[in-house]
Order: structure tokens, then sequence, then C-alpha cells
């Protein structure tokens, strides 16, 4: 994998679920999460389905403020009067599959806020994961580094979520094929691997600041192997100065090589 002239932090995970692989580069790199947390949000919330405290198909009224327009919002280019219900179902599909900022703020605001996620995910035995702040508060360049997480917590994380550890059955392939369903990223990880291969990936991108310098670029997911095993990789890019497209091609050149790896088995 060349990544050592590469002009970003790079930090790789890679973990076998059935085989028990492992390869690490830069594991405990403290990466910015970006959108990656929406994956953090929408296990709290689940878990919370689970305990019967809240319902996949309870509304929540969504006022037109909520809506805020200078950020990322397929929710709001649909409903852009808002002023309307939404079920939490829908609000989790738009967060989880199509990266919503305005679902992803909405559901963080009615769980309780990045305190509720926090202590949810400790509790999980994931130490090497903070969230202070939600997706408009990332607006601000300085708050992009503030929510963190390491490759190798994360796909310890995605292996617990993956063998029932934290949510219920039926919660567990709800959520892993919302993660199927992500229309987000297309050509990072997903481009690194045959075509109809099954992976179930949430993505994070922050832009870049008046240097060109964007603070992250991330893509985790599970991924299945033509014998029915499965590998989890975390692919975290910190302090980018590469062009867009050359630090897609990183991610999808790392997934590759990963795949072949596991294919050659």
């Amino acid at each position: 994998m060349v990544i050592a002239s590469k002009n970003a932090t790079v930090g790789v995970s890679m973990k076998g679920i059935e085989e028990k692989d492992t390869l690490s580069i830069n594991g405990n790199l403290k990466a910015p999460m970006m959108s990656i947390f929406k994956f953090h949000i929408a296990l709290t919330v689940l878990n919370q389905v689970d305990r019967g405290i809240l319902k996949l198909d309870q509304k929540i009224f969504i006022k037109k403020e909520d809506l805020h327009s200078e950020t990322w919002s397929p929710m709001r280019e649909e409903f852009p009067d808002g002023n309307r219900d939404f079920t939490l179902d829908q609000l989790l599909r738009y967060t989880v599959s199509h990266s919503d900022n305005n679902g992803c703020d909405i559901l963080l605001k009615f769980i309780g806020g990045p305190k509720t996620v926090q202590k949810f995910i400790n509790k999980q035995g994931i130490q090497d994961f903070v969230i202070k702040v939600n997706e408009q508060e990332m607006s601000i360049w300085e708050n992009l580094y503030l929510n963190t997480t390491t490759p190798e917590a994360t796909t310890k994380l995605l292996e617990k979520f993956y063998k029932g550890e934290i949510l219920k059955k039926s919660s567990t392939k709800y959520l892993y094929q919302l993660m199927v369903e992500t229309s987000r990223g297309k050509t990072w990880m997903k481009a690194g691997l045959p075509e109809n291969t099954e992976l179930a990936h949430r993505t994070g991108i922050s832009g870049t600041n008046d240097e060109d310098l964007r603070a992250g670029m991330n893509d985790i997911g599970i991924v299945k192997l033509p014998n029915g095993k499965h590998f989890i990789l975390a692919i975290f890019l910190k302090n980018i100065t590469e062009e867009f497209e050359d630090t897609e091609r990183i991610i999808a050149d790392i997934t590759k090589a990963v795949w072949e790896y596991n294919v050659k088995k």
C-alpha cells in the first residue's frame, strides 16, 4: 500500500470477523470523525428502540427552521418547507443511508445530545471515542477536530455491532441494511471492491479551509467476501492536502489491497 508519499495522515484497521486476521497502520490515530459519527448516533437511537423508549414508527414534528440550508440535506431538498411529521425510521434512513446533516442533528437532540452517545459508546467498551459537537457546530473549522475516534476503536465497535453484542437481532439487521443502502462515497471504499460486493458502510468528509486543507475523509464498513465470510475495514485520512479525486483513490486503493489479501488466503 503506497501511502507514505501521500499528503495526508492515514490510519487503517482491518479485522476479519470469522478468521480473526488483523491489520493496523496508524491504528491508534485520533482522527476527526466527520459523518462517521452518524453510525454511533444510530446505535444509540436503536438501543433506545430496543429498550422500548422509542419506536421506529413514532412521529417527530420537524419545523422549517430545523432544516438548515447551508448543509448537506436530502431531507430538506425533498421537503424544503418542513413543518411536517417524520417517523424515526425516516430520520434514520436519511441520516445513515444518505448522510443527512439535518436529520442527524434532529436525532442527536432528540436523544439528549452528544453526552448520551458518549456514555452509550463508552459503555460498549470503546474508550477511544469523543463526541462533543453536532453537524451544525462543525461548520466552524476548529470544531471539525473535536469529534474523534481511532481506526482500531472503530473496527472493534463494528465487530461488536455485527455480532449482535450491542443491539437486538432485528435492530442489528435493520441498521446493517441502512448501511448497505448508503448512497454516499461510491468512489471511495466501494470503488476498491468488485461490482455487486456487499458493503455495509458509513462515510465522512469535511470541506477545506482557505489553505486547501481538508480536516478528514473517512470510510468504515463491513465487507462480505465471495466465500460468505466478512472483514471489517476502517480508513481514516486526516489533514489532507491531496486533490479530492486523489484522496478518493487512496481509500479505494487501500480497500482493493485489503480485499485481494482476504480473497487470496
